[in-house]
């Protein structure tokens, strides 16, 4: 399994992490194809080095022809939606309605009609698409955070100074784990703070892992005695991986199909290790579906509220599970010329289900004929 593990030397932010996880290996080319397909237009993103305290470091830099810094979030999510790949797209509208939805709580207003000022140029849309394409990119499958600093003293926002951590980010932080610091002034902001939540961060130490690649990227900040970065290291697990987990579950016999395949979305992009529905008898012989949820433990509170929220129901049940990951491993092959992605585990392989469809479409070949060919493969010709 592939894992990411981040440590915020000085902080975190959206482009110091898109920067360390690019100068890790993940393609620049998938970045960028990746935000232009929210149809974001206007925006060049350039990866530069530089040396910082005898360290050297990648930095993003997002130059614009347009200068708008204040959009409606509904405006951001409706372009996140149309991402490509799939899973980029779901795990970058649920960041951007975590951020919306903080925000319209802190100033009284529904979320689909929030306002965002400083995070509604083009560099939160970039960001946000970017460190999500970069990781899907580097077929990372869980992210380790090391203690968030917190800064104190103030920041200056659109609704004037306001003491650090600002509202938003310390909202979204919900849950992490964090440290003082030293440092003043905004050390992690609300872009970064979303991001850790959306793919789930896990502020426990990182299981043992054969070191692949690391990482460095730098912030706009320049500090007079260290290098303002964040570090990422790339890890391999090897052999079985055995965790604590919790399941979810609630019985619901007045939930659609629709609403129940878009609660799983929901939950998926919000974190949840895996969500599916299982059909069931309640009683007096009324039809029913048990929704379950396999989750980390310290986001089981978090996501259990998501469930009671997208399905009206009343209570759920909670119970630990140990889990057994079998070590896996990606490759890509070439059918017909389109590539296609692949799962190996130790019994198997199995080609990854959006890149079967697309390569299906693009050759105008049955999805299970693309796959087919996709797992008798040889990956090295």
């Amino acid at each position: 399994m592939r894992i990411c593990v981040i440590s915020p030397f000085t902080g975190l932010a959206g482009d110091m992490l898109l920067a360390a996880l690019i100068d890790a290996g993940a393609p620049p080319a998938a970045v960028r194809a990746a935000v232009a397909s929210s149809g974001l237009t206007g925006w060049e993103l350039r990866v530069e080095s530089l040396v910082t305290h005898g360290l050297t470091a990648a930095r993003a830099v997002v130059a614009t022809t347009d200068d708008t810094t204040s959009r409606a979030a509904a405006e951001l999510v409706a372009m996140a939606s149309t991402v490509r790949p799939t899973p980029v797209a779901e795990q970058a509208v649920a960041t951007l309605r975590a951020i919306a939805e903080v925000e319209g709580r802190l100033h009284g207003e529904p979320p689909d009609r929030v306002h965002l000022h400083e995070l509604g140029g083009h560099d939160t849309l970039v960001d946000v698409i970017g460190v999500l394409a970069a990781l899907h990119a580097l077929d990372v499958s869980a992210v380790y955070c090391q203690p968030l600093p917190i800064g104190a003293g103030t920041v200056h926002t659109a609704h004037g100074v306001l003491p650090c951590p600002a509202p938003a980010t310390a909202a979204l932080l919900r849950g992490a784990r964090t440290v003082g610091t030293e440092l003043t002034g905004e050390t992690v902001t609300p872009t970064a703070a979303a991001l850790l939540r959306t793919v789930g961060a896990r502020y426990e130490p990182a299981p043992a892992s054969t070191l692949l690649a690391t990482g460095y990227g730098a912030g706009t900040r320049t500090l007079p005695d260290r290098p303002n970065i964040t570090a990422v290291h790339l890890g391999d697990t090897a052999g079985a991986e055995h965790r604590e987990l919790v399941v979810l579950e609630t019985n619901v016999d007045d939930v659609t199909g629709e609403l129940l395949g878009h609660t799983i979305a929901e939950l998926l992009a919000a974190g949840a290790l895996d969500a599916w529905v299982t059909a069931a008898t309640m009683k007096k012989g009324r039809p029913a579906h048990v929704l379950h949820v396999l989750a980390e433990p310290e986001q089981a509170a978090r996501l259990a509220d998501r469930v009671l929220a997208e399905t009206g129901s009343l209570g759920l049940r909670q119970y630990p599970v140990r889990r057994t990951a079998l070590p896996r491993e990606f490759d890509s092959v070439d059918v017909h010329g389109v590539p296609v992605r692949r799962k190996r585990g130790p019994h198997g392989v199995k080609p990854e289900h959006d890149d079967v469809v697309a390569a299906a479409r693009h050759l105008g070949l049955p999805a299970r004929t693309v796959a087919a060919l996709a797992a008798a493969a040889d990956p090295d010709r």
